[in-house]
Parts: structure tokens; sequence; C-alpha cells
């Protein structure tokens, strides 16, 4: 009797399927999967490869005995420890009373100047270490991230008041360059509502004399305002954000400023909408003015406004004396208008008065040559059913381009290869042979590219080759046996069709490393719906993706997609469910699931979970409400549930600009996942951080307030002064994986299970 009670104690029947207690060495297993245990047991890597002069390469190293840097010379096909590991970590720490040691060095940037001097930027604070003594010191000209620095490293500018300023880096003597900016009408702002910087946002001429950049215009903008947690009083965060539908959203009045004579010299033009051809900012992630190119003589520049719905690109040039403007022509598309898939790929040639334009007018995005005097297309470039996702490198002189593309070569569409095309069209040349996913980090004078090469499941080699032959050297092999020891396992790759049968759909699925093909396991389907990004996001290898085979360890199917309406693909592809955000890629997802159920008995298609963060906390929600019967369980962070509460630049490119029809309704309705709330059936856990700048906590609470209202039972987190990458925290990671093993799973979890790898 004992001995069936027992068994009734650990085991509990869902729909018929049993399932084991998931234990607390069920959560240690799972644990051990994710990156901060498993990135260590992977060597051979190339990590934050740059290219110094004279064609070197530094890169770090997960290596036997630790992390190390090493040099390359790519004209001599040598490789070299880069400096002298355990001397220059001693010196450090002497003078930054660090614990670094030769085994956690933790740099993010270490280059070598031409006078064999280590340049080390260590918390923030940059290190000169002379390689002939390592007598590291800290220099003390050394540049703020609230700099941006000219091109020949002499001075950089600043935001001081609302106005630009001019360092020397040589004396660090100061010059106001602007004297009229004001609280929101100031120079540079960087400033997108979802996102902030006090560094400025400006582009340098070639020769460093000039700067292009803005005066932010947020003077009539709403407000946002955040409030945080503390005893007494609080503080409170209040700044500009604007919103889909808002009369006034942020204009940017253009400008070029003339460093050496401290003039203002603004464009002749009306102030144009803050807008760009390929992100919701303005800025890049460096810190410069997107859609900007300077002549190679720095006397004018080409540049492009887009509208504030993102449908039209307008290529226009200023005279950077004068200012005057001329326009050139414009792309008009009837959903939104990028130049590039993974950066701004378009580019003045002066020397030829010729745009090499990037359009995606075919339904693939091809580069074409227009006219720079007359706007007309003299020569389509690139042409077929794949598509260029980002230029590289262009050499006027030879006529050739150097850029990434994918779907040309057949396989894996979402894999990335490097071709050379002449100016002509003439010469397609693939430079990476390999039919796998190629990273690229291409030198500065575009005479050698690092290749790193791998898939999903291929460990990858790196290798230094020619952008002339194609040809090279091997510099790192991975090696993954350590990990394979520890029980890793690789995701599966798969291919499905999508909600109406018509195109291929590419995922990866997790199984438990103790999978047993008797056994019939749950799902949980992580998404990111885009449109952005996908799901899957890199094609290369990895040791961990998240957290995906951590949970698959707890006794689970995990599923990821990249469904329509990602990018990557055909412009028809990406742009899918534009104007519907409501949409979300989720009926392939469903359709997915269903379809490798069919294929595989032990995936149980009646127990479904789904999660995600941010897009995909609104898409997580969205899935549970529109799909009811379907998802069971949803666990829902920090959600942009309706993009009216969210910046404007986001919502009006992808769903279009807000329009109030006469009975009350929006166009907008069709995605707000507080009008569809009362839907609710499975369970559902909604979280947030009460500090989020980028996603406000308001968006989670319009739910809340009508599932409240819909008197449905629901679990929320808010998590006190957390902003929005709070996914892998570990009272959150813990949260979410309880939360699948109770209602999924229909188990008990270990309570308060501690994570011992993090731990801070």
């Amino acid at each position: 009797m004992n001995k069936y009670l027992s068994l009734a104690a650990t085991m509990i029947s869902v729909s018929g399927v049993a399932h084991a207690d998931v234990t607390k060495a069920d959560y240690q297993r799972a644990e051990q999967q994710l990156s901060t245990t498993t990135t260590k047991l992977v060597t051979g890597t190339v990590d934050y490869p740059k290219w110094s002069n004279n064609n070197t390469l530094i890169y770090r190293s997960q290596t036997p005995e630790g992390l190390r840097f090493f040099k390359v010379d790519a004209n001599k096909q040598t490789k070299a420890p880069a400096f002298d590991h355990q001397k220059l970590a001693e010196s450090l720490a002497r003078i930054s009373e660090s614990e670094v040691n030769q085994n956690k060095l933790p740099f993010y940037q270490v280059t070598i100047s031409d006078d064999n001097v280590l340049n080390v930027n260590y918390k923030g604070t940059n290190y000169q270490c002379p390689l002939s003594n390592y007598l590291c010191k800290k220099d003390e000209t050394s540049i703020k991230r609230s700099e941006f620095v000219s091109p020949d490293g002499n001075k950089s500018v600043f935001i001081r008041e609302h106005n630009l300023w001019l360092r020397n880096l040589a004396d660090n003597t100061e010059t106001q360059l602007t004297t009229d900016g004001i609280e929101d009408f100031g120079y540079a702002t960087n400033n997108a509502g979802w996102v902030r910087s006090s560094k400025p946002v400006v582009t340098w001429s070639p020769d460093s004399s000039k700067l292009t950049t803005f005066k932010h215009d947020g003077r009539k903008v709403g407000d946002m305002g955040i409030v945080s947690t503390a005893v007494g009083h609080p503080k409170i965060d209040v700044w500009k954000y604007p919103l889909p539908g808002d009369e006034h959203v942020f204009k940017i009045h253009r400008v070029v400023i003339d460093v050496d004579k401290a003039k203002v010299i603004p464009l002749d033009m009306a102030p144009d909408e803050h807008r760009s051809t390929i992100t919701d900012h303005v800025a890049a992630r460096d810190g410069s003015l997107l859609d900007i190119d300077w002549s190679t003589d720095s006397s004018h520049f080409a540049f492009v406004s887009s509208s504030r719905d993102h449908k039209k690109a307008t290529l226009r040039f200023a005279d950077a004396k004068s200012g005057k403007v001329t326009t050139v022509f414009t792309e008009t598309e009837e959903t939104f208008f990028e130049s590039g898939v993974q950066g701004v790929s378009w580019q003045y040639l002066d020397k030829t008065d010729e745009i090499l334009w990037f359009s995606q007018r075919s339904n693939w995005g091809h580069f074409y040559l227009i006219d720079a005097k007359t706007g007309k297309v003299k020569k389509q470039i690139t042409q077929g059913d794949w598509t260029v996702i980002s230029l590289l490198h262009v050499d006027q002189e030879s006529g050739t381009i150097l850029f990434t593309g994918a779907g040309r070569e057949g396989g894996d569409p979402y894999f990335h290869y490097l071709y050379r095309v002449n100016l002509d069209g003439s010469n397609l040349t693939l430079l990476t042979p390999e039919k796998q996913h190629h990273r690229i980090t291409l030198s500065e004078d575009g005479k050698y590219f690092v290749d790193r090469v791998s898939t999903y499941i291929t460990p990858e080699k790196s290798y230094v080759r020619s952008t002339n032959t194609g040809k090279g050297f091997a510099i790192e092999t991975m090696n993954i046996e350590q990990l394979k020891a520890k029980n890793w396992v690789a995701p599966e790759p798969f291919i499905v069709k999508d909600r109406n049968g018509e195109h291929d759909i590419y995922g990866l699925m997790y199984k438990p490393s103790n999978f047993d093909p008797k056994q019939s396991y749950p799902v949980v389907n992580y998404l990111y719906p885009g449109p952005q990004v996908g799901s899957i996001r890199g094609r290369n290898f990895r040791a961990s993706r998240g957290d995906n085979q951590a949970i698959a360890e707890l006794g689970f199917i995990v599923i990821e997609i990249d469904a329509l309406g990602t990018p990557g693909r055909s412009k028809a592809f990406h742009e899918f469910y534009y104007g519907n955000m409501g949409d979300s890629g989720i009926p392939d997802q469903v359709a997915a699931i269903k379809q490798l159920a069919s294929k595989h008995s032990w995936i149980d298609d009646s127990k479904v979970g789904i999660w995600g963060h941010s897009g995909g906390g609104f898409a997580s929600t969205r899935a549970l409400l529109m799909y009811p019967d379907f998802y069971s369980v949803a666990v829902s962070q920090a959600g942009n549930h309706d993009n009216r509460n969210y910046a404007d630049e986001w919502g009006e490119k992808w769903h279009g600009m807000l329009v109030n029809n006469e009975d009350g309704t929006t166009n907008y309705d069709s995605q707000a996942n507080q009008l569809i709330a009362d839907r609710l059936k499975g369970k559902l856990l909604i979280a947030h951080g009460t500090t989020d700048t980028n996603v406000p906590p308001y968006n989670t609470l319009v739910v809340v307030e009508a599932l409240i209202d819909a008197n449905k039972d629901f679990d929320m987190i808010m998590l006190p002064n957390r902003g929005h990458g709070f996914a892998r925290e570990p009272f959150m990671l813990r949260k979410r994986w309880d939360y699948f093993v109770e209602h999924l799973k229909g188990v008990t979890p270990p309570k308060e299970f501690t994570f011992e790898t993090l731990k801070k």
C-alpha cells in the first residue's frame, strides 16, 4: 500500500499524461544550461574583434587558461598573444585597486597603437600601458562617455546646458560652439522617448573641421513620468516621450557647425521629422547622426529625410558653408521604407556624383546606382530572389563594393554571406564559400575580413580572409568537448509551413538532455514577434540561447520560430502584418506547433505555454487571449500591450498613423490587448519593471485594469526600481520556470530555488 501511495505522491496525471515531480536537482541541471556556465566551457572563440592600423586584428578569446587577447597580422598571416596578460593584470590592479587577475580580464575594448602602447578601457576609464614595460597609467585626457570624438582624434564635442561644446584633447581647453540652446530645444539632444543618452548626436566631417547635427525640438511634446520606490521621497523622472497620434512629436532643425570658427549654419529647409531610414531613432549605436554621408573634401554632404509615417525617404544635398539644400529624389513605399536590413546601406559616391542606394522596390532588398544630379536610376547592381543584408565598404577607386547578403546560396535563407560586386553590376563574387552562417568584421581599408563561420549546431571556425581572393588562414577553432561532457544538447533546426501553407518557416526545437521519445512533453513557445527582429536572432553557434534549453531540462519541448512579419527575407514577408500588429505572427506559431506535433508523438500540443519579453510580452498575452483553446499558460514580461502607450516612431512605422473613426474606435484597437482582456481563460503571469523608461509600466497596467474590470484571475509581478531588462534576473527567471512547471506541467516546483551561478 505504501508503495502505491509513494507512487501517487510523485506522479500527477494531467489530461491522461503522467508527469514526474520537478525537483531541485532538475532545476540545478537546468541552471547549468545558462550562459553563465556554458560560455566558460567553450574555447577557441573570437570575441569583440577589432581592426587596428596596418591591418592588425585584436580579439579576445576564451582559452583553456582563461580569457586572452590575441594580435593577428593579416599581411604576414601571423598570430601571437597581444601582450603579457599577467604583467598587464598586475599593473592595472596596482593603479585601479581592482581585482583583476590573469583569468578575469574584464576588458570590453583593447587597442594597440602604432607606437606599441596598449589602450585599455576598464570600467569606463582609459589606461595606457606601454608594452615595453607595462607601467600602466591612467589616461587623464581619456574620453568621457558623453563625448563624441573627431576623426583625427584631437577634439571632442559634448552637451552642456543644452548647447554644444568643443574640448581640445591635447590641453583640455573648452570652447562653446552654440549659444541659443534651451531646455527642450537644445543642440544634438539624444532623446527618442524610448531611449535617451547624454552623448550628443553628431556626424563629423572627414577633415574634422565641421560637424552636422540639429536642434532637437520637443517644446510641445508630451511628457512621460516614472516614479521610483523608496522610503521617503521617491525620485521622479519626467522627460519628453511622443506617442502615436500626438499632434506634436520631435522635430529636428538641421545645422552644420564650423568648429574652428564656432559658427552655426542652419540648413535652408523646414524642420525634419525625428526619423531615420533604419531604426526608431536618428542616432546610431555609437551616437552618430544617421543617414548622413559627407563628401571626401568635407565641402558638402548627402542626407536622407524620412517622413513621419516612414513611407517616404528623400535624398538631399547640403552645402556645408552656406546651408543651401538641394532635393534629388524621393522613394515612396506603401507600408514603410528601410535603407537596409542590418544598417543604413546607402552611400554618396562623390567621385562619380552617384548614389549607391538600397531599395526593396522589387520585393527584395538590392542595390541601385542613381545619378546624384537627376535622381534617375542608372543601373540595378544586384538582383534576384535574395536580399542584401548590409553595405560594408565601397572602394570608389576600383568601383567595387563589399556587402553581406542572404538567400542566394540556397539552404537556410537566414545565413549571411560576404560578396564583392562591381558598381556596374558585373563580377558578383562570393567570398565566403561554406554553406553556413558568416559573421563578418571588415578591416578599415576593406582588404581583409574576420570570418566567423558556424551554424546553430556546428561550432565556429574563424578565419582572416582577403576580400580580393576570399582566401586566408584560420585563427581559432571552437572546441565544445567540455560543453558536451556536461550533457549539453544542441537545438534542432526544423522547417514548417506558415499558416497558409505558402512560405517555409524556420525554427529551433529544444529537448531535455534526458529526452525519452516514449514520453509526452508539454510545449513552451518562446517568441519575439518583430517586426524589427525575430525570435531566433543570430544564426551562429551559441552555447546557450537565452534559457530555452534550461526550460527544456524541466521537462518541456521548447519551440521558437521566425514567423511572417519578421525581417531578413522578402519585403512581402516582412510587411505581412503591417497595420495589424495584433497579428504578431501568432497564427504561424500555432501552425508550426501543430505541424510538429503531427510529426512527433512526444509533443503534447494540448498543453502549450508561451512567453516573451517586451514585444514578446505583448505577443504572449495576445496569444493567450486570441487562442484561448490552444495556449493555456503565458508569462508576459515588459509588454507594450497598446502601442498608443509606446514610442511614436515604433507604432507609426509598423502599424501606421493613428486614425480616429466616427464611432469612437481607432485603427489601433486591433492591437490593444486590454480590449480583449475578457477572453482570458488560461493562466497569465504578467510582469513589468516599475521604472522601465523604454516600455513604461502603464503599458501593462492598462491590461491589468481591464482584467480586473472583467473579473479575471491572473498573477502579476511589479519589480520595483527595475528597468526594461529584467528577463534574466534570478527572481524573474525562477518565477517564469515555476509558472510553467506548476500550471503547464501540473506539478509543484521546488520552493524558492536559488541560482548559485547567478549570485552577485
